[in-house]
Order: C-alpha cells, then sequence, then structure tokens
C-alpha cells in the first residue's frame, strides 16, 4: 500500500476506495497544503439514488471527513441526455418537471451523509443545468470542441463496448463525455474544483475534464476512481432478485434495507464495513475476523451502522429488533414488508411476488417446489394453494426473508 502523506489519500487508501488517481503525489502534496473542493456528478433519473450509488456518495462523506470540501454535481443538464458509459442502449429522455422532482429527492438523501452550508469545508450542491442549458451551439464547438480527439473519445472501453457489439450510439450520447469534461473546467472557475471522484467506469470521461482543464485553463486539476463493486459471488453491488435497493425509505421499507446488508456474503463482510460504516478499522478487523457462524453477528453490525446511516439509528435499531424477534423468536415484527390483502385470500405465488420475494411467477412455484416457501413457519408444497388471511399472517421465502400478509 503506498504510503500517502495527507489525510485524505490516507484514508481512501485505508478503507479500499483507490482505483486509480491521475497524478497521486501531486494530488497528495496539495492536499496536504489545502482544502481541496471534490466533486462527483449525479444523474437525476429517479427520485431516489440505490446501493450502486453509495460508494460514491461514502466518497464525498471521506473528502469531508479529511478536512475537504465536498460538492455534488446534480445532472440536470447531462441528465437530458444520459451516460452512455457501459450502456446497452439509450435511457429515455426524461421531462424537465421529471428532472427537478428527481434532484428534490435525491438531495434528501445527501443531507443525511454530508453536512452542508457555507463553511470552507461544507458540502455544497450545484447543478449543470445551470450552466449547461446556457450553451450556445457554434461557441461551444469553437471554444470546446477542438480540445476533443475523436480517435481518442472511440478509442474509451465504454464506447468501444457499444460500438463491438453493433448496438446504436447516438451523437446525443456521443456528446455526454465533452459535457462532463466541460464541467469539470466550468466547476473549477466556479468553485475552485480541483478534484473529480467516480467509478472506474467513469476514467476515461474524468481524464478528459483533467486534460481540458490544462488545456483552457492551465490549470492542474486531479481525478480519482473507485474500484467496481462486485459481491464476493460475482454479482454487481445492490442488485437482487426483487430489484434495486433504493436508499429512500419511500421506495424501500427500512427492515428491507437492513435485510440486504444482513444478507451480505461473509467474505464481503470488512470491505463493506470499511467502505459503508465509519466504524474504526482496529474494530472492523476484529470483527471481520470472527470464526464460524460468529460471522453473522458482524453481518448484524454491518446492517445495523449501514442502516443507521442511510435512515437514521431509530430506523436502525428498530429493523435490528424486528429481524432478532423474528429470527430468533419467531415473532411478526413491526417492520416487516406488508401485503393488504383484499377480499381475503390471495394466492400463494402472488403473495410471494407482491412482497417481492420473487420476479416471476415461475420464479415463485420453483421457490415452491424447493420447500423454500412457508406460512406461519409451515411449509407450502402445493404452489396453487390460496391462502386466506382473516388475521395478520407471516409469509417466508427461505431463511432470510419474511413479510406479513395483512386483510385488507
Amino acid at each position: 500500500m503506498t504510503e500517502y502523506q495527507s489525510d485524505l489519500l490516507r484514508l481512501l487508501s485505508e478503507r479500499g476506495y483507490i482505483h486509480q488517481v491521475t497524478d497521486a503525489a501531486a494530488l497528495d502534496a496539495l492536499a496536504v497544503r489545502e482544502v481541496v473542493p471534490g466533486y462527483i456528478g449525479f444523474d437525476p433519473t429517479a427520485p431516489s439514488l440505490h446501493v450502486g450509488s453509495l460508494v460514491q456518495i461514502m466518497l464525498l462523506r471521506r473528502l469531508q471527513q479529511a478536512g475537504h470540501k465536498p460538492v455534488v454535481l446534480m445532472g440536470g443538464g447531462t441528465g437530458k441526455i444520459g451516460d452512455p458509459s457501459f450502456k446497452d442502449e439509450a435511457r429515455k429522455l426524461a421531462s424537465d418537471e421529471t428532472i427537478a422532482a428527481n434532484i428534490a429527492g435525491i438531495q434528501r438523501i445527501f443531507e443525511r451523509f454530508l453536512t452542508f452550508g457555507d463553511g470552507p469545508t461544507d458540502a455544497v450542491m450545484v447543478n449543470n443545468a445551470d450552466w449547461l442549458d446556457k450553451l450556445e451551439y457554434i461557441p461551444f464547438l469553437r471554444e470546446v470542441g477542438q480540445h476533443f480527439s475523436v480517435n481518442r473519445m472511440l478509442s474509451f472501453d465504454s464506447v468501444k463496448l457499444r460500438l463491438d457489439r453493433e448496438q446504436s450510439l447516438s451523437f446525443l450520447e456521443f456528446n455526454y463525455m465533452i459535457l462532463q469534461g466541460y464541467d469539470f473546467r466550468e466547476l473549477g472557475r466556479r468553485a475552485g474544483v480541483r478534484l473529480q471522484m467516480g467509478g472506474s467506469d467513469q476514467w476515461g470521461n474524468i481524464v478528459n475534464g483533467v486534460e481540458l482543464a490544462r488545456r483552457m485553463d492551465g490549470t492542474e486539476v486531479f481525478g480519482v476512481t473507485t474500484p467496481l463493486l462486485t459481491t464476493a459471488d460475482g454479482t454487481k453491488m445492490g442488485k437482487t432478485v426483487a430489484g434495486a435497493v433504493w436508499l429512500h425509505e419511500d421506495q424501500l421499507s427500512h427492515f428491507d434495507y437492513w435485510q440486504f446488508w444482513r444478507n451480505t456474503d461473509d467474505r464481503d463482510v470488512g470491505r463493506f464495513l470499511r467502505l459503508f460504516t465509519d466504524l474504526p478499522l482496529d474494530e472492523i478487523a476484529r470483527l471481520e475476523a470472527l470464526p464460524g457462524a460468529e460471522i453473522n453477528e458482524a453481518k448484524k453490525v454491518l446492517a445495523t451502522e449501514a442502516t443507521a446511516m442511510c435512515r437514521g439509528r431509530a430506523a436502525a435499531d428498530e429493523a435490528a429488533e424486528t429481524a432478532r424477534r423474528t429470527f430468533e423468536e419467531g415473532a411478526a415484527g413491526a417492520a416487516l414488508p406488508t401485503l393488504d390483502v383484499a377480499g381475503g385470500q390471495i394466492g400463494i405465488v402472488d403473495a410471494l411476488i407482491g412482497l417481492g420475494f420473487c420476479a416471476s411467477k415461475g420464479e415463485a412455484r420453483r421457490l415452491i417446489a424447493g420447500g423454500g416457501a412457508r406460512v406461519d413457519g409451515e411449509r407450502v408444497a402445493d404452489d396453487t394453494l390460496v391462502i386466506s388471511v382473516s388475521e395478520q399472517l407471516r409469509l417466508s421465502a427461505g431463511k432470510k426473508n419474511h413479510g406479513l400478509l395483512r386483510p385488507a
């Protein structure tokens, strides 16, 4: 591990955030001398971000913890295009009203992770629509476009992947990396930003911005990317059978959020504790070294700490207590996901899908055939079973997913 002098790079390195740095020595020296404003961009494609964005949110949190200034860039302008990086197809274009509503929803998430204000290390949120919407096409091409090589842009993996698969890449999307590079230069002028951070898929876009700032303004700026985050079994972080793991409680209950972290693979516990909690490193080392089944205690700590950071301590404690009562006492905790059943009856397959435990009827039938479905602890053997719901019932899918059926 590289020996860094700055608190910033030392913290990022120790906790596993660093994949690539454009000029590590120069950034390290800058972070020792002065407060470094650094930014990450988020396109408002939904009213909430999900766990797949959490590494980047935590990266901004670490920046602030190390005494520097986080700048949250909302892509009100670039969000009208959509980042084509490693996407199989173009995103659907959202209206201005939808983008504004999504930004308002996402802002609530950042207020839980960062301290906003007017101080030198307080976080700020900006919207690139403030400058991108005002650009005039021909002047922009003359001023900025001349600094981009199409040959080089075509060589980036994010573009090559689409072209190699013979999937359409629109001219609109192709412009995205130019606009992202322009954002970096504009933020340098407006807010003194010297650092752009992002996932490893953003490396080409970040390098473009670094070079654009140097060519147009003679400014030395830097880039840092994080490793592509996959779980120990090779799946992308945050992908589950039931869909995205949303950070907003409007889209995902506190209990389901807690349970997502509780279900972490044994091999990922230490890494996730370093990335997604503020626990001291020596405590994390103790937890990840717990032998055998004791590692489950580390998973509970991870679930509670990660949930507390995103949803608040009270929500985390309630979810942990619900899990304890459900798994250890066989009771039905108040925070379990619920499905209100109209008419007093529901098929077992529809119930499993309605609670989000299965994504399709075929998947539900396979779960039942494998003995994984239970109603109030009793195994269900017949996938045509109709459940009478005159009172609250507990439905389980495997050992880890539990929910409630209630009469409407």
